[in-house]
């Protein structure tokens, strides 16, 4: 039996559509039209890093160019509409998943109970109990309110005081939830005042919910893709999973082709190939990504669609790195044209960029740098910024 095919050119489309990045970049980008945004991304991956704006603010701008990142807020602090745990990393996840994500609070404290005491040792131990008794009767909590005063300040987490780790443990198995944010500083209180506590399905349906959720959002997908969208099941849960699915005829083999065009089994949805083929092609807008846009988190399936190899190197020895500390991505169309080496000066209100790094056998002539131009200032407005200035050298010669 000859199974259907995906060319190079309409499985990069559907699986921008997939996305979100697939449309024009449009939509209030609050309340619920961005809720549904996030539903149907599935999740939204929080960072830190703020050379220009967070990681998460760049993803929704990106498909929302309205959205600002109070209205982000608003969803996970005001109307408890999102919550804040992990899937492949720290997340903002819709509250609506949280009886499947008890799933993942079971198996994330086996896996921490087996491992964090041997790490913090019995102070840790001790020191969970308190935390539990403490944040019951106080309520909210950030980790410095339970540091001891005379504790050095922590230099990482393998320098975490004990509480702190009780904080994370409580957080991760569930038990707390963060209730809000003041800057990026977590503050938490018991999950059921702050988001409530949904029964929780059987192990069956959870993991069914999960490979279904995964398949529909991703498009194409191999069992272990599967598995790894919401890091909660295992890869063989996920192989399990396909084959049922195969036999009940929920899903069908299908063969996608790469940037070189080898081909890749994957499994899809009955008449995908059908429906892809009818996809209206993204917008030729230029856009600026985040290095974590859930369209690269899985950097080897970004590379065999596109054919962009992205690493981020910020623990990179600056000597070392190839591009810069925090390169940005830029999609046109359905093609990775660059990436940029920029960051926001902020006492001068200024957009700086270092240097740009055209891909293989793209050129940014007059019109391309015009359209860059754009995006970047509106990218720089996001931010907050009122100029943009230009390294003498930013734009490298292509290779």
């Amino acid at each position: 039996m000859t199974r259907p095919q995906l060319d190079n050119a309409t499985a990069r489309r559907l699986f921008l559509h997939r996305h979100q990045l697939g449309q024009t970049p449009a939509g209030p980008g609050k309340g619920a039209d961005l809720l549904a945004l996030i539903e149907q991304l599935g999740f939204v991956q929080v960072d830190s890093v703020n050379t220009l704006a967070r990681a998460h603010d760049m993803i929704l701008y990106a498909r929302r160019p309205a959205y600002r990142p109070a209205h982000l807020s608003r969803l996970i602090e005001r109307d408890r509409s999102l919550f804040e745990h992990w899937t492949h990393d720290a997340s903002v996840i819709p509250t609506a998943y949280l009886p499947h994500w008890r799933l993942r609070f079971q198996r994330d404290a086996a896996r921490l109970r087996g491992r964090w005491p041997r790490w913090q040792g019995e102070a840790f131990l001790a020191e969970l109990q308190q935390v539990r008794d403490h944040v019951t009767a106080h309520g909210e909590v950030c980790s410095a309110d339970l540091k001891a005063a005379e504790a050095e300040k922590s230099t990482g987490w393998w320098d975490w005081h004990p509480s702190k780790a009780a904080l994370e443990y409580l957080w991760r198995s569930g038990e707390l939830a963060i209730s809000r944010r003041k800057g990026f500083r977590k503050y938490y209180d018991l999950t059921e005042r702050v988001l409530g506590w949904p029964d929780q399905p059987p192990e069956a349906e959870t993991l069914d919910w999960l490979m279904a959720g995964a398949l529909d959002r991703l498009g194409f997908a191999t069992p272990g893709e599967l598995a790894a969208f919401w890091d909660i099941a295992t890869p063989a849960e996920a192989k399990d999973w396909t084959q049922r699915a195969l036999d009940a005829g929920q899903v069908e083999e299908i063969e996608i082709a790469g940037h070189d065009g080898k081909l890749r089994r994957s499994i899809a949805r009955p008449g995908m190939a059908a429906a892809a083929a009818t996809l209206p092609p993204a917008p030729p807008r230029l856009r600026v990504l985040s290095p974590f846009d859930p369209a690269l988190r899985d950097r080897a399936r970004a590379q065999r669609l596109f054919g962009f190899h992205y690493r981020i190197e910020i623990f990179v020895p600056a000597p070392r790195r190839i591009y810069g500390y925090y390169v940005f991505p830029l999609l046109e169309g359905e093609r990775m044209v660059g990436r940029i080496d920029m960051k926001a000066e902020r006492d001068s209100g200024t957009l700086a960029v270092t240097r740009l790094w055209p891909e293989r056998g793209i050129r940014f002539g007059q019109g391309r740098i015009a359209r860059l131009e754009a995006e970047l200032t509106r990218v720089a407005r996001f931010a907050g910024l009122e100029q943009i200035r230009f390294a003498p050298d930013w734009l490298a010669d292509p290779k």
